[in-house]
């Protein structure tokens, strides 16, 4: 198996392989693993393939149509590679997408929290894994630096309406009465203003419809965490 032959399979239901890695027993890859490859977004092509696979109906009648979509596409891939498919959202316990995100691309956390990526700034997503039993060559992991480290003014830590959002803290019941008052309309529709004030990536950032969708997901998750 080709790095390149995951690569074609996952572009062609909208996803993105986002690098590999070869896990040792500290990453607490589950079932016999030899190689996993991470799968995700970054830039338009999923969206696409999303709302292209789903009805309007769909997308407004689950809780979580993203997921249902993602579950379904990516086990399709997995089927046809001979791999395993694993998904951030299921749990709990939830598998450690995050720190095997940074084992398989250079990707770093931000001062909000998510994780930055050099190229595509806060505007990517993890959708899942294959895991394969055997050990499969990878592409070299490209070495970079967090461009956080370069960036003085941190206008994501300064932009939020509510300072919902500082070095290591996150003020999520002040962000959560924020983006469901009338006053917080922009977040809900157009993203977090945090996320939006970073500078890097900014040619990635979601369309309307998608950052609807995500927000949307946020306010019902955390509404129904309390």
């Amino acid at each position: 198996m080709e790095f390149t032959e995951i690569s074609d399979a996952a572009a062609l239901v909208g996803l993105t392989c986002r690098g590999g890695f070869h896990p040792c027993p500290d990453d607490a890859v589950p079932g016999e693993a030899g190689t996993v490859v991470l799968v995700g977004n970054a830039g338009p092509d999923m969206w696409r393939a999303f709302t292209a696979g789903t009805s309007s109906e769909d997308r407004q009648g689950s809780d979580n149509p993203l997921d249902t979509w993602t579950r379904r596409v990516l086990t399709g891939v997995a089927r046809s590679l001979g791999a395993t498919p694993l998904f951030p959202f299921e749990g709990p316990p939830f598998l450690p997408f995050s720190r095997w995100a940074k084992r398989a691309e250079p990707v770093f956390t931000s001062p909000v929290g998510p994780l930055i990526h050099p190229e595509y700034g806060l505007w990517h997503a993890y959708r899942g894994a294959l895991v394969f039993a055997e050990t499969l060559a990878l592409p070299p992991r490209p070495e970079a630096i967090s461009p956080c480290d370069q960036c003085a003014d941190k206008p994501c830590l300064s932009t939020c309406p509510v300072d919902a959002l500082s070095a290591g803290r996150y003020d999520v019941p002040a962000c959560l009465a924020h983006i469901t008052s009338p006053a917080g309309m922009d977040c809900m529709m157009l993203h977090c203003r945090a996320r939006r004030a970073c500078p890097v990536g900014r040619r990635y950032q979601y369309e309307p419809d998608q950052s609807m969708l995500h927000m949307r997901g946020f306010v019902g998750h955390k509404t129904l965490a309390r």
